[in-house]
């Protein structure tokens, strides 16, 4: 099962996922992509930490890809996140999104649970033609990903909105009452 959760920075999806990931297998696996680069690189995968600590995640860092990631079969995977993923492997490796989307495929297909955390919100700007390309890839995953999705939540605010896959909104609205999503 794939379940995306998709928003601006700041929005709130990374801790909803959080949350979504450890209500679902005590088998829990973060598979961290981000590169910190300077304090506030470092600053965010702190704050990330500290965020999902007590959860129970056992901690992978894969920046460029996910075949080393070799959950047990009933474990949830909390992949944080796609958009970091993608900018390493075209950036990094020379890889296309499509590369990126097999990847992810082979990891759903090997575990029961796969929250996907992805930007799904830009900035207007003036972009230069290679973040034009990276931003039009992310688009074209970002779909991709949606469709194969169960689930699809939107995060704004903080507030999971549901996209697709009204069945799992249960356990989210479950969640927002908790936890104050």
């Amino acid at each position: 099962m794939l379940i995306l959760v998709q928003g601006a920075n700041g929005s709130g999806k990374s801790f909803y996922a959080e949350r979504l990931a450890a209500a679902f297998s005590p088998q829990r696996y973060y598979l961290a992509t981000m590169r910190p680069f300077g304090a506030a690189g470092a600053a965010r995968v702190q704050r990330h930490r500290a965020q999902r600590e007590g959860l129970g995640f056992i901690t992978m860092e894969l920046p460029c890809s996910l075949q080393a990631a070799q959950p047990p079969p009933q474990a949830v995977v909390l992949l944080e996140d796609v958009s970091n993923l993608l900018a390493n492997a075209m950036f990094e490796q020379g890889m296309a999104a499509a590369d990126v989307l097999a990847d992810i495929r082979a990891l759903c297909a090997r575990t029961a649970v796969v929250v996907a955390v992805t930007i799904s919100c830009f900035a207007a700007g003036d972009y230069d033609a290679e973040t034009k390309h990276y931003l039009a890839s992310l688009a074209w995953l970002n779909g991709e990903l949606a469709c194969l999705a169960e689930s699809v939540v939107e995060m704004q605010d903080g507030v999971p909105f549901y996209r697709k896959g009204e069945a799992y909104a249960q356990i989210g609205s479950a969640m927002a009452g908790d936890q104050h999503i």
